[in-house]
């Protein structure tokens, strides 16, 4: 039997008034967290701005569009949890009172299955997630994306009607700048407006004397923003707690600005809140 398989173009469609750009219209901002190269932890900066936004009061969704490496749900603790179904479609899974969240690995029956799809498939699924999930209301929907400029990244900007910023991830070392550079340069010929840069996992604090170590080194993010006119919103510094909080399940509960990672944090935070006000 003939499959009917939909081309590309017709999966990146969208119909004045569709359901998709309804679900759309009625969140206020929509940010995707993106870098050019793997291992930067764009996804630690997604949940925890996400989770952050939503400790501030504000109603948040936090799609995960990483397919391949989907590792949000771990991070929540809720790696375990199917979604259900409405008259609406499907819910997003509630971790706090005002953060929800959606995932590709939500929906896998073995969590060590790999998915193995082609780039109409993947399109056709973030589609789906912003579609037919019913998010509501939100001040802000976070999409946590996975690294470059493929199929993913491509097919959030194009889909959502109007993307309201990104925020970058990189670390410090060249070759990570390399493909943030390639990043930028992404987001400015789609027009999504850069909020900036995170520079994470720059330097770590020695334990026994206090002072801290540029493993990565230092000087490459700061020349990326003066060279596009992008500011960085922050700093973080390497910190084993951070990994043990996310393989635990607890980033919604356990960071907060006590610890130097979240203080520095903050002020990323309120920068995403202030743009675009």
């Amino acid at each position: 039997m003939k499959q009917n398989i939909q081309s590309s173009d017709d999966l990146l469609k969208k119909p004045e008034e569709s359901k998709l750009v309804r679900n759309m219209r009625a969140i206020k901002k929509k940010i995707m967290v993106m870098s050019g190269k793997g291992g930067v932890g764009k996804s630690t900066i997604a949940a925890n701005l996400a989770t952050q936004l939503a400790k501030r009061g504000h109603k948040v969704g936090l799609l995960d569009a990483d397919i391949h490496g989907p590792s949000i749900p771990k991070m929540f603790g809720i790696e375990n949890t199917r979604p259900t179904v409405d008259e609406n479609g499907i819910v997003p899974l509630q971790v706090t009172d005002n953060l929800t969240v959606m995932s590709v690995a939500l929906l896998l029956e073995d969590k060590d299955a790999p998915v193995i799809w082609r780039g109409p498939a993947k399109m056709a699924a973030i589609k789906q997630f912003l579609e037919d999930v019913s998010w509501g209301k939100l001040d802000y929907l976070i999409v946590d994306l996975p690294p470059g400029t493929g199929d993913e990244p491509l097919s959030i900007a194009q889909l959502i009607e109007k993307m309201e910023g990104a925020v970058v991830v990189t670390t410090p070392q060249d070759v990570a700048l390399i493909s943030v550079r390639k990043s930028i340069k992404f987001a400015e010929i789609l027009k999504v407006p850069v909020i900036g840069i995170v520079e994470n996992m720059a330097g770590i604090i020695c334990p026994h004397c206090d002072e801290k170590i540029d493993l990565f080194g230092k000087g490459g993010v700061e020349k990326a923003s003066a060279d596009f006119n992008i500011p960085v919103l922050g700093e973080l510094p390497m910190d084993p707690k951070i990994a043990e909080i996310e393989d635990s399940g607890k980033v919604h509960t356990d960071i907060n600005e006590d610890m130097l990672w979240g203080k520095n944090f903050a002020s990323i935070v309120d920068s995403v809140e202030k743009f675009n006000e």
